[in-house]
């Protein structure tokens, strides 16, 4: 390995092309972490350049602008007459430097002197006459994901398609050609116009310096660009183990086309690549997935900072070829990009919504994943949908009862390992037979009794989270309809919560002033499960406060006021609301609330059922 502090004109000098693997992660920098502040340095270095118009010779007088270092592996190709050198490492950053000058080369062919336009595209392009192919003439030629645009960005005379110009290249070609426009100053001075591309270009050419490293035959590509990368750098876990199993590949000698069409391309995807909410925190969607996946493969923890030395530690030990790991991969994939597209009234599609959405249970995971990867073949219906339905089950009533969730890692950890050793056929008998053999607070499934009392006495609107608290009411609304309704299930997610009884009720449900414990429990009481319902976002803010019932007109003037009763029925077609409306002509009291908290806690007994357990069985208590 020989390192060297180079200039872009001695990198990109001669005949030669930097190809950056297919199984590199695609062109990712930003205007705000990247382009910005490259420019920034650039545009002051370009000023001192400017001040000085320093002649060949005495570039000491101008500091160099140091960018950071590049990796590359030598290729040995036929005899030609372009040289071609891999990118192991820096890739973002000579694709960028790539993008810049060219963008400078664009705006002094516009506005600068030939000689400067000339200069800068000796530094972006090849000779077309000494090139086999269209795309040889590119000194940086990106990976497969990216190309398309980097040959409209890159190509003075060709229009960017619409289809393209969402990309970070275009963007990054875009944003560098706006800010090198405005600083040269095109409708001013002509002389002080030139002086400034010449600036630029000089600083291009010379005052900009990178570390390049050749790698020597025998050096170790994959471990060098583990050393540079893997800590402290916004590289994906997934680019890690992307760029080690593409390694191993090429050793053995498989197609890396073929693998990166056949299982690899998705993951480079926006869909893929975008960061989701896990927790407090945002990850990278791949990179959850690669953590689920693990933990389904080493049916151990895997936490989030290591999950590519577990994935290099498991490939090492197992010794699989690269191509039946990214087929292992790819298929687990498919069916963890699908959870987001499951049928939402199905049962799958509604554990995903309640349990992964929002109970954000994200520590579930691995073992949704692990029910749905096997077929019908091997894992029964009946099967999956009572392993899903049990874990469900477990946890909605663990919620209720405020039991505490902090063994919840362990728990689905020991779950998995008994699920992977009797296999896939009993997954449903596995799962319930483990939730219901401990009474131990960690994992004791909480009785009906105990459920009950929780929908009775909790302030459940205080101590749940709205998505929450509306996702069991949305499962009592369900609960109410059957075959002769219009659809089975209440609209999901998009209803809110409204108090029966409002919170500020001292206007029409006053209580003396001297009943101070009728008012303390009155104020608990408007927060449970009893006094709880859905309405939409518009009939939400218009019942507000008001009274249960019409209130008279206080003159000629004012119109009588239509109580919470009268909207309801006029408005809502929820058959929770129909219930209060038809069972509460007069009022609604603190009695009605008790009265509706035991209903609909029946209710929530049998939408998430335990089954029954031995006489022995005694409650552990609290969590």
């Amino acid at each position: 390995m020989k390192a060297d502090t180079r200039t872009p004109a001695e990198i990109f000098s001669g005949h030669v092309r930097y190809v950056i693997p297919l199984f590199q992660r695609p062109y990712v920098w930003n205007r705000a972490d990247q382009w910005e502040p490259l420019w920034n340095d650039v545009r002051t270095v370009a000023e001192q350049v400017l001040e000085t118009l320093a002649p060949y010779g005495e570039e000491e007088k101008i500091p160099p602008h140091f960018l950071g270092a590049i990796v590359l592996e030598q290729q040995w190709i036929q005899t030609g007459f372009i040289s071609v050198r891999n990118v192991i490492d820096g890739q973002q950053r000579l694709t960028t430097l790539q993008i810049l000058i060219d963008a400078a080369q664009l705006v002094a062919e516009q506005y600068g002197q030939p000689i400067d336009a000339k200069g800068l595209e000796a530094m972006v392009l090849n000779p077309a006459d000494l090139t086999q192919h269209a795309d040889e003439v590119f000194k940086v030629w990106p990976t497969d994901r990216d190309q398309d645009a980097y040959r409209s960005a890159m190509d003075n005379g060709r229009q960017v398609p619409e289809d393209l110009a969402g990309s970070n290249i275009v963007r990054a070609h875009g944003y560098f050609v706006k800010e090198i426009t405005e600083w040269v100053e095109p409708d001013g001075d002509e002389e002080k116009r030139q002086q400034r591309i010449t600036a630029l270009t000089w600083t291009l050419h010379r005052h900009l310096k990178l570390v390049v490293i050749d790698l020597e035959p025998g050096d170790n590509a994959q471990v060098i660009f583990e050393t540079l990368n893997h800590r402290g750098t916004p590289l994906l876990a997934a680019d890690l183990i992307k760029n080690l199993v593409f390694q191993l590949a090429t050793q053995q000698k498989d197609d890396l086309k073929s693998l990166y069409d056949q299982y690899w391309r998705p993951f480079d995807s926006n869909k893929w690549r975008r960061n989701v909410r896990q927790g407090r925190l945002y990850r990278p969607y791949v990179d959850i997935f690669m953590n689920y996946w693990l933990v389904t493969r080493l049916l151990s923890d895997v936490p989030a900072d290591r999950v590519f030395t577990e994935f290099r530690d498991h490939v090492r030990r197992m010794q699989l070829p690269a191509r039946d790991i990214m087929r292992e991969i790819a298929a687990d994939a498919e069916v963890y990009a699908g959870l987001e597209d499951l049928p939402w009234d199905s049962l799958e599609g509604t554990f995903f919504y309640r349990v992964i959405s929002v109970m954000e249970a994200s520590i579930v995971g691995p073992f949704l994943l692990w029910i749905l990867r096997w077929p019908e073949a091997r894992m029964p219906v009946e099967q999956r949908h009572k392993a899903l339905s049990t874990m469900e089950s477990w946890l909605v009533r663990r919620m209720l009862c405020k039991l505490t969730t902090k063994n919840y890692n362990r728990i689905l950890l020991e779950l998995l390992r008994e699920l992977d050793h009797a296999g896939p056929e009993l997954a449903g008998d596995v799962t319930e037979k483990y939730l219901t053999r401990s009474t131990a607070s960690a994992v004791y499934w909480p009785s009906d009794e105990e459920v009950v009392q929780a929908a009775q006495t909790i302030r459940i609107y205080k101590d749940l989270t709205r998505g929450r608290l509306r996702m069991l009411l949305e499962a009592l609304e369900d609960r109410t309809r059957d075959k002769y309704s219009e659809h089975p299930h209440c609209p999901r997610g998009v209803l809110t919560v409204e108090h029966i009884m409002p919170q500020s009720w001292n206007r029409y449900w006053d209580l003396p002033p001297q009943d101070h414990e009728g008012r303390h429990r009155r104020d608990i009481l408007v927060q449970t499960l009893g006094n709880m319902t859905l309405v939409n976002e518009y009939l939400n803010p218009k019942l507000s406060n008001r009274p249960w019932t019409d209130t008279a007109a206080v003159s000629e003037e004012v119109e009588p006021a239509f109580g919470k009763r009268t909207l309801l029925t006029k408005y809502s077609l929820l058959k929770l609301n129909a219930e209060i409306v038809e069972q509460h002509h007069g009022s609604w009291t603190d009695a009605a609330i008790l009265e509706r908290s035991t209903i609909l806690a029946q209710r929530l007994i049998h939408i998430w059922p335990r089954p029954a357990m031995e006489p022995s069985e005694s409650s552990p208590g609290g969590g």
